[in-house]
C-alpha cells in the first residue's frame, strides 16, 4: 500500500492535487533530519475528513495516557487501538501517544490525518517516518499483535507499517466520515468495551484461531 495519491483520487477526496504533489516532488523542503516537508494546507485530510482547530483529549481506557481526537466513532476506533497496544505489547507511558496537531508540516501525505484528529502514533521517537525498520522496527511478536488489530479494525484502519513511506508507529482511519463500516465497527467495539470479558485485555492475538482468522483477512486485503 502507498500514501501516494494520484490526482483523481486527490480530487475525489477533496485534497487539492497542488498538496499532493508538494510532498511528491523535489520541491520539497528539506528538515533538519533530512526528511522531506511541506505544509498541508488544504481544508481536509488525505483521509478526506474535515481538518479541525481543536480535538477533544480523551483518556484511553486502562492507561494513564490520554490523546486528541475527532470526536465520535473514529475515537472510540482509535482508542481501541491505543488500548490494545497498551494491553498487548507495552503499557503506554506519558508522550508515548500523539494525536490531533495544529502543525500542518507534514512528511508525508498521510501525516495530514493527524490534522482531521483521525490518526494516532503511538511512540513516533521509535518508530519515525522513514526508519530503517529493518535494525530498529517493530519485532515479530509485536507485528503480530498489530495485524490482529488490524483484522479486528476489517479496513477501517491502516497501519503506517503498510505504507509508503513507512511509518511504524502510525494508525489512521482509512475510511470516509459516516460510511456504514466505520459506524459498524465503532459500535461493536463500543460493545466490547462495555461487556466484561470481551475487547482489548481479553484478546490473545497468538491463539491460533486469531492467527487463522488474521491469515484470512491478509490474503482478503
Amino acid at each position: 500500500m502507498t500514501s501516494s495519491l494520484t490526482r483523481r483520487q486527490a480530487l475525489s477526496l477533496g485534497v487539492g492535487a497542488s498538496a499532493v504533489i508538494a510532498l511528491t516532488t523535489s520541491g520539497t523542503s528539506q528538515a533538519a533530519s533530512g526528511t522531506r516537508e511541506a505544509l498541508w494546507n488544504e481544508p481536509r485530510s488525505a483521509n478526506g475528513w474535515p481538518v479541525l482547530n481543536h480535538a477533544t483529549t480523551q483518556q484511553v481506557e486502562g492507561t494513564n495516557v490520554a490523546v486528541a481526537l475527532a470526536e465520535g466513532d473514529a475515537a472510540i476506533i482509535l482508542r481501541y487501538v491505543a488500548r490494545r497496544f497498551a494491553y498487548e505489547v507495552d503499557m503506554l507511558r506519558t508522550g508515548d501517544l500523539h494525536g490531533h496537531t495544529t502543525d500542518r508540516k507534514v512528511g508525508a501525505a498521510f501525516e495530514s490525518n493527524y490534522l482531521s484528529g483521525t490518526a494516532i502514533a503511538i511512540r513516533p521517537l521509535h518508530y519515525p517516518l522513514r526508519a530503517d525498520v529493518k535494525n530498529t522496527g517493530m519485532s515479530e511478536s509485536e507485528r503480530i499483535v498489530i495485524a490482529d488489530i488490524l483484522a479486528d479494525c476489517e479496513g477501517v484502519v491502516t497501519w503506517g507499517g503498510n505504507l509508503e513511506p513507512v511509518k511504524q508507529s502510525h494508525f489512521e482511519i482509512a475510511v470516509m466520515p459516516d460510511t456504514s463500516s466505520l459506524r459498524k465497527l465503532a459500535a461493536q467495539l463500543q460493545g466490547r468495551n462495555d461487556t466484561p470479558g470481551q475487547g482489548a485485555g481479553a484478546i490473545d492475538a497468538f491463539a491460533a484461531s486469531r492467527r487463522r482468522s488474521v491469515a484470512r483477512f491478509q490474503q482478503a486485503h
